[in-house]
């Protein structure tokens, strides 16, 4: 049997690897359009590689997906987080948790994945062919002509993991596939002219974050940074809102709880200093959940000197105040890419694939995994999760 593996990502290894263990017999190509393999593992995570995350219920860890989340969760029951960490310690990388639950290599390197996948597919007699320029002729059942940098080749079983791919994508809708049209997911927000720009490096362990006019709202760490807002919270807006967001030509108003702190409670500790410690200086006495360089810059916006005492503070800057902290409105424009990267929503049709396998329902022996499909997640690990899951359910399938 002779496998073609379209795309020499995190997706085509792991396929590729686990389909030869299974199949010792089986002749197995993995054609990389590019002249390095795994680049975009390399880069992930800040070079670190964030593996997957410590959620091991199936049914929580598949509401982390904006889009595949009932799709996701049969496979989940199949191999999940649990199965991965096993299958990387197995084969020589042991892993850590960290404590906000992302996993990580013990090495902290992303070259102690390339490295393995690359052992393994060696030992493994898997064939990795560079630079090559892949078209996809023909597909029939069990029965897939490539031609790759103008050869023709024939294949029993042919997997397609090239990740964000346009033309990938256009090439099966011209075989009938129907492709949901991609926009960018895991993104932070430019807020040009925000007076907190000056705080970049500032970061909240547990904030909020809602789409003014919609229905979506997101809790977690957020971190300011030179353009605007970055971290969790804001990650997780933009998955989640990503479609209405681009319809939107990135254009928004957000409302940002920077302290996760109930209003009622932050203006009866604000009005407290006032009434119990009158004569303090404003710049000197706040509640301590307020970082000291926010308070400082924002007095400054709001023109409040921080010379003046509690007692002279007027009753309407002690709540523009509160609104600035607890429900400050924003208007965001534009987009930055999440540690250089942009994940994407979008891609073949979720209708369109057996989950059971991660088969094609068109053709048979066609198998799809990682961002060639609809499927994307938040931040922390869960996109590389999908990954494994979708790859070795897809190498368990092929017979």
């Amino acid at each position: 049997m002779r496998v073609a593996v379209v795309g020499g990502g995190a997706a085509g290894f792991f396929f590729a690897i686990n389909l030869a263990e299974r199949k010792p017999d089986a002749e197995i190509h993995i054609f990389e359009s590019q002249s390095k393999l795994l680049s975009k593992v390399k880069v992930s995570g800040g070079g670190r590689c964030n593996v997957t995350n410590a959620e091991f219920v199936p049914k929580e860890l598949s509401k982390n997906y904006p889009r595949g989340q009932k799709a996701l969760l049969g496979p989940f029951n199949k191999f999940c987080t649990g199965d991965t960490m096993e299958w990387f310690e197995n084969n020589g990388v042991p892993l850590k948790i960290e404590d906000d639950g992302r996993i990580f290599p013990e090495s902290d390197a992303s070259q102690s994945i390339i490295d393995c996948f690359l052992n393994k597919a060696r030992k493994h007699k898997v064939s990795i062919h560079k630079s090559a320029k892949v078209n996809i002729v023909n597909l029939a059942e069990n029965s897939f002509e490539l031609e790759v940098n103008g050869e023709t080749l024939q294949f029993d079983r042919l997997m397609l993991a090239t990740g964000s791919n346009s033309a990938t994508w256009k090439k099966l809708g011209d075989f009938g596939f129907e492709i949901i049209p991609t926009v960018p997911s895991l993104f932070s927000f430019h807020i040009p002219n925000a007076w907190f720009l000056s705080l970049a490096g500032l970061s909240f362990k547990q904030a909020s974050v809602k789409v003014l006019g919609t229905k979506f709202k997101e809790y977690g760490p957020m971190i300011i940074t030179h353009k605007g807002l970055s971290g969790p919270a804001v990650l997780k807006t933009s998955a989640y809102a990503a479609r209405e967001l681009a319809d939107r030509g990135y254009k928004f108003t957000i409302a940002v709880d920077f302290l996760n702190v109930d209003r009622a409670v932050v203006l009866d500790d604000l009005n407290d200093i006032k009434a119990t410690q009158p004569r303090k200086l404003i710049g000197n006495a706040r509640p301590s959940y307020i970082p000291q360089r926010m308070w400082t810059q924002l007095l400054s916006y709001l023109g409040v000197s921080n010379q003046l005492s509690w007692a002279n503070i007027r009753k309407k800057e002690v709540i523009l105040l509160v609104d600035h902290l607890v429900d400050n409105k924003l208007d965001v424009a534009g987009k930055s890419p999440n540690k250089e990267e942009f994940v994407t929503a979008g891609g073949v049709n979720l209708k369109e694939i057996n989950f059971k396998h991660f088969e094609s329902k068109k053709f048979k022996g066609l198998y799809l995994a990682g961002e060639m499909l609809d499927i994307d997640a938040v931040t922390g690990g869960f996109n590389f999760q999908a990954a494994w899951t979708g790859a070795w359910i897809a190498a368990q399938s092929i017979e």
